[in-house]
C-alpha cells in the first residue's frame, strides 16, 4: 500500500526532491561569429472599425435666442420638491407560535416597523423568533433593536421611527 502512495505522489510531482533528475539549466552558447536570431513581431495596422473614436454631431442652436427676462436652465433639468411621507405607525404583535413569523416578515417587507413582544413566550420559541427577526433585518438591511426585556423593534431600512414613538413604546412596556 505504501508503494502505491509513493508512486502516486511521484506521478503527481509531490515526491521528495532527491528523486528528481538534476536538470541542466544552462543556456546553450551562441555559435561563434553569428548572433542568435531573435523574434521580432511584425507591426499590425489597427482596424479602424474596432475601438474607433467618433465625434458626436453638434447640437443645432435654438432657433430663437432666449429673451433676457427668462433665466436660462439646462434642458431636462427639473426641480422637484422632496415629499417626506410620515413613517407608518409600528405594528405590534405578540406571537404565540413560530407560524406567526411570516406575518412579521410580511409587515416588515411592506415597510412597516414591527414591534415584537415576546413576554410570556417560551424560551425556545423566543430564541427562534429573535433569530428569524435578526436574519430578516440583516437580509433586508434594516435594524433590530431591543427596547426592553423581551420587546424588540424591527425597523426597515427606509423607515425612521421618531424619538417620540420610541419613548412611548418604552413607557408603555416598562
Amino acid at each position: 500500500m505504501a508503494t502505491m502512495w509513493r508512486r502516486a505522489m511521484m506521478y503527481l510531482g509531490l515526491g521528495p526532491d532527491d528523486e528528481y533528475d538534476d536538470y541542466d539549466y544552462e543556456v546553450p552558447a551562441e555559435p561563434q561569429g553569428r548572433p542568435a536570431a531573435r523574434y521580432v513581431p511584425e507591426p499590425v495596422a489597427p482596424d479602424p472599425t474596432v475601438g474607433a473614436v467618433r465625434p458626436l454631431p453638434q447640437r443645432e442652436p435654438d432657433p430663437l435666442p432666449p429673451s433676457p427676462q427668462v433665466p436660462l436652465r439646462p434642458r431636462g433639468a427639473v426641480v422637484r420638491p422632496i415629499v417626506t411621507q410620515p413613517s407608518p405607525k409600528p405594528y405590534a404583535m405578540s406571537p404565540s407560535s413560530f407560524n406567526e413569523a411570516q406575518e412579521v416578515a410580511d409587515k416588515y417587507m411592506a415597510g412597516v416597523p414591527v414591534i415584537v413582544n415576546l413576554q410570556g413566550v417560551e424560551r425556545e420559541l423566543s430564541r427562534r423568533l429573535v433569530d428569524f427577526a435578526s436574519g430578516l433585518c440583516y437580509g433586508l438591511r434594516g435594524q433590530m433593536e431591543r427596547v426592553t426585556t423581551q420587546l424588540y423593534l424591527l425597523t426597515p431600512s427606509d423607515v425612521q421611527v421618531s424619538d417620540e414613538d420610541r419613548r412611548r413604546l418604552e413607557e408603555r412596556n416598562s
